[in-house]
């Protein structure tokens, strides 16, 4: 198991300065990690630092739950790629999940998936397992190519990762072909190896290097 390949290494969060950019897109360079997930403000800098790499630009869209109108989602995806995204991490529209407005749902995701290579955040921290079945259903039929848990505003955040385990197992069942993502609280190696033997084919976490080491060991 190569663990790095599974690895979007994060760095996320409103006291990001350049500085810890540069530093992030280091330790990818130097572990080789699959993605550097950044904030759409970084994404030409990302780019920049990562040129003759095959590490992916991966930006994170409308967090925490996904609410924009339609319009100021499509414009926020299209800006990204224009600075370089390769993947677009975009937050499910939560409030419309909750409201069961799947005709718009499914819309507002189709537009964004034509846009660039989409993972969609779901935030199953907020929902329940009928609601994690039927949004990742939407999400395959939507055309991207990955369902992922949730950021680290999820309520799920704070759950143990078994629980979150068992959202993948629901994730897949019902997205079958798609990848899937795990994020939020995979602090450990031993967190990333349970969440891959779970069915995660991406984890998201900004304890990249701290895996990393003690996988090295």
């Amino acid at each position: 198991m190569k663990i790095n390949k599974y690895l979007d290494h994060t760095k996320i969060g409103k006291n990001v300065e350049k500085q810890d950019i540069i530093k992030t897109c280091k330790e990818a360079k130097e572990w080789s990690f699959r993605g550097v997930c950044v904030n759409p403000k970084w994404v030409k800098l990302t780019k920049k630092e990562l040129k003759e790499t095959d590490i992916k630009v991966v930006v994170l869209i409308d967090e925490p739950i996904g609410d924009s109108d339609y319009k100021k989602r499509i414009e926020l995806c299209k800006k990204a790629v224009l600075n370089g995204a390769d993947e677009l991490d975009v937050v499910i529209n939560i409030p419309q999940v909750k409201h069961e407005k799947w005709n718009k749902v499914l819309r507002d995701l189709k537009g964004i998936c034509k846009i660039k290579e989409t993972k969609v955040i779901i935030g199953s921290g907020y929902l329940t397992d009928e609601e994690i079945a039927k949004v990742s259903e939407l999400v395959k039929e939507a055309g991207a190519i990955c369902v992922k848990t949730a950021t680290s505003k999820d309520p799920l955040e704070n759950r143990e990762l078994e629980e979150k385990a068992r959202h993948l197992k629901i994730m897949r069942k019902n997205a079958k072909g798609l990848l899937i993502k795990a994020s939020g609280n995979i602090r450990t190696l031993e967190d990333a190896k349970f969440m891959i033997k779970a069915g995660a084919d991406i984890i998201g976490t900004s304890s990249s290097v701290k895996i990393m080491k003690a996988y090295a060991k």
